[in-house]
């Protein structure tokens, strides 16, 4: 039997990080996949990024991971969005060329030191007599022995894609799917769940016109997502998107065929994410729209196609073709590919812990849509930390457990370890409680150096923030000690149009609504690279909006802090409500904090087990029995 130090299952976005990790620490790792063609593939929209996800991409690199960059070495146009509002909610997107991406990054993964790819299918997860994971068999017969598995298998499980009466059991796009997989991990004893995402038609761009919709232009100049890379270096052509609008006669159209809608029909049985609606339940759910927004977006620089998002749909193809014909700019749209819904195979990620190894099975670890997740992003910073935590397994070092206040990856993964999903779970912004904290401008300051520490983040990475720090304590005191002369104190006014106070520092004048960093660049005793101004200018204008949120943080981490015991029997605590002790028992919370934020366990909970871990404190509470 041939051995690794650990074995991951998929070459998706998840797998491709989790690989990588394992790699990149030192550890033998072997990348099973289904196809060696189909690696990093992008199913659905070809970008990576987006409200919320442009954070998780930014923490991913922060980290040491691999998604920021690959997208920044194939993307063929750039925006940061949001920049309406405040800081907070600012993310970058990029529109990918898919076929670069994937091929980028299967060049990385085959020049990876440690790293072995092979195209394969997973039939079987071994467990050791201890209880230990053992490795895996495939369905040509070999096995494979490893200390730590990863399964990444998106939503390839059992999957079968539908539109209108056409089925066929098959993964995305007919890519071949994981047919034997399932009946072993539920014979593992993890809750098997059917969920259902869907995609639009790809259309030929030679058939649209795209003078008759709006010009979506990127963005000049180019913001990467990687810390590492410089700007100056990207040198990919701009590639425009289109919006583009249904109207009154698309939607008679559809909701006229709802009978032949496998959505509808009842053929679908698996949950569809609620945030990501097909362009028939949108129509149902939002009936008073008289339109909805249509971005035709390029696959690629070599590619004809073009990708209809928001017209994800599972309707019968002719259905879907007169829909898309009464839509601006579509009405000679030649489809290339059909929409179609997918169902697949995911486990209840309450029976994983905050490192994403599964409870009862030392070793064994999930990442990816098969937690219940939605979207590139959210698989690919569950690739990450799994593979890293299995890495720090096998080096017999504490997990990286990130917390809700350390950033986005922290909230996805709490909440799908904690409260689980009823749907595919997507990522936004509303999620994070600290979001002010947790901008994706800062994710090299808030996460670098415990990627450094976990040994994936390099030395060059930790170094640039180290200087970072630096250049931002230095500058934030000097904005705080500089104060205006007279002259001086006169120019600023006459630029602001308003009265400037004699002797004011440059702090004060930087937290002006109508002052910017330009405003006192003049001033500085030193010049600033454009990501340390940009951290200057935050810190400054919100200092008010960042303190509060930072004692909310500390009051959040009084609560984290309470750890909970892992042997303790909540159902021996009858102060506890039945529904309590359930979950409670059910989900093993590492803390109050975690304790709290599941479902069915109230606040009057909370405060029974507060008093517990009191009396066990003080040596009363020792016993299993009520306190």
């Amino acid at each position: 039997m041939e051995s690794y130090d650990a074995i991951v299952i998929g070459g998706g976005h998840a797998g491709c990080e989790a690989a990588l990790a394992l790699a990149r620490t030192g550890r033998s790792t072997l990348c099973l996949t289904l196809s060696l063609d189909a690696i990093a593939h992008m199913a659905c929209n070809p970008a990576i990024g987006g409200t919320s996800k442009g954070h998780l991409v930014r923490e991913i690199d922060a980290l040491g991971g691999q998604m920021g960059r690959t997208i920044d070495a194939t993307f063929i146009q750039s925006r940061m969005i949001n920049t309406r509002k405040g800081p907070a909610v600012h993310s970058l997107r990029a529109q990918a060329d898919k076929a670069r991406y994937s091929a980028f990054m299967r060049r990385v993964l085959l020049e990876t030191p440690n790293l072995t790819l092979l195209q394969g299918e997973a039939k079987e997860i071994l467990v050791n007599p201890d209880g230990t994971v053992g490795g895996i068999v495939t369905t040509h017969g070999a096995s494979y022995s490893a200390r730590a598995v990863v399964v990444a298998t998106g939503v390839y499980l059992q999957s079968r894609i539908l539109a209108g009466e056409f089925r066929e059991e098959t993964g995305p796009g007919g890519l071949m799917r994981s047919s034997h997989l399932t009946a072993s991990i539920r014979d593992l004893g993890f809750s098997i769940m059917r969920f259902k995402t869907g995609t639009p038609p790809r259309i030929n761009k030679h058939t649209v016109e795209v003078e008759r919709m709006e010009l979506q232009p990127g963005d000049e100049p180019v913001v990467p997502f990687s810390f590492l890379t410089d700007p100056q270096s990207v040198q990919i052509p701009q590639v425009p998107c289109y919006l583009t609008y249904t109207n009154r006669e698309t939607h008679d159209i559809l909701r006229s065929n709802l009978d032949r809608s496998p959505l509808y029909s009842g053929i679908i049985q698996g949950m569809g994410a609620r945030y990501c609606p097909s362009i028939e339940d949108k129509i149902v759910r939002f009936a008073d729209k008289e339109r909805h927004q249509l971005f035709i977006e390029p696959e690629g620089l070599d590619n004809d196609e073009l990708y209809v998002q928001g017209f994800s749909s599972s309707m019968p193809f002719d259905v879907q073709e007169a829909a898309l014909h009464t839509v601006p700019g579509l009405e000679r749209a030649a489809i290339t590919r059909y929409g179609y819904a997918i169902e697949y195979d995911c486990i209840d990620a309450t029976a994983l812990t905050g490192a994403l190894m599964a409870k009862g099975i030392p070793g064994l670890f999930f990442a990816g849509q098969v937690c219940g997740s939605s979207g590139y992003e959210e698989a690919a910073a569950q690739g990450l930390m799994a593979g890293l935590n299995a890495s720090l397994y096998l080096r017999e070092r504490e997990p990286l457990i990130l917390t809700r206040d350390q950033g986005y990856i922290g909230v996805l993964i709490d909440d799908l370890t904690t409260l689980g999903t009823p749907e595919p779970y997507r990522m936004m912004t509303s999620r994070a409680e600290y979001r002010l904290i947790l901008r994706q401008d800062n994710a090299d300051l808030r996460l670098t150096r415990l990627g450094y520490e976990a040994g994936l983040a390099g030395e060059e990475r930790y170094r640039a923030v180290e200087r970072k720090e630096r250049d931002l304590a230095r500058g934030l005191a000097y904005l705080e000690q500089r104060r205006l002369t007279a002259a001086e104190t006169e120019r600023v006014g006459e630029a602001l149009g308003a009265p400037i106070q004699p002797g004011a520092t440059l702090w004060s004048i930087l937290a002006r609504n109508d002052a910017a960093f330009d405003t006192v660049t003049p001033y500085l005793a030193e010049s600033f690279s454009p990501g340390v101004a940009r951290q200057m200018e935050i810190q400054v204008k919100y200092q008010g909006y960042i303190q509060r949120q930072e004692r909310d943080i500390q009051a959040f981490l009084r609560m984290e802090q309470a750890v909970l015991p892992d042997d303790l029997d909540y159902q021996a605590i009858s102060s506890l409500r039945i529904e309590a002790r359930e979950k409670l028992n059910r989900v093993r919370p590492r803390n109050l904090g975690q304790a709290g934020r599941i479902s069915g366990v109230s606040p009057s909970d909370i405060s029974v087990l507060m008093v517990y871990l009191k009396h066990r404190a003080t040596g009363s509470g020792g016993r299993k029995e009520e306190p």
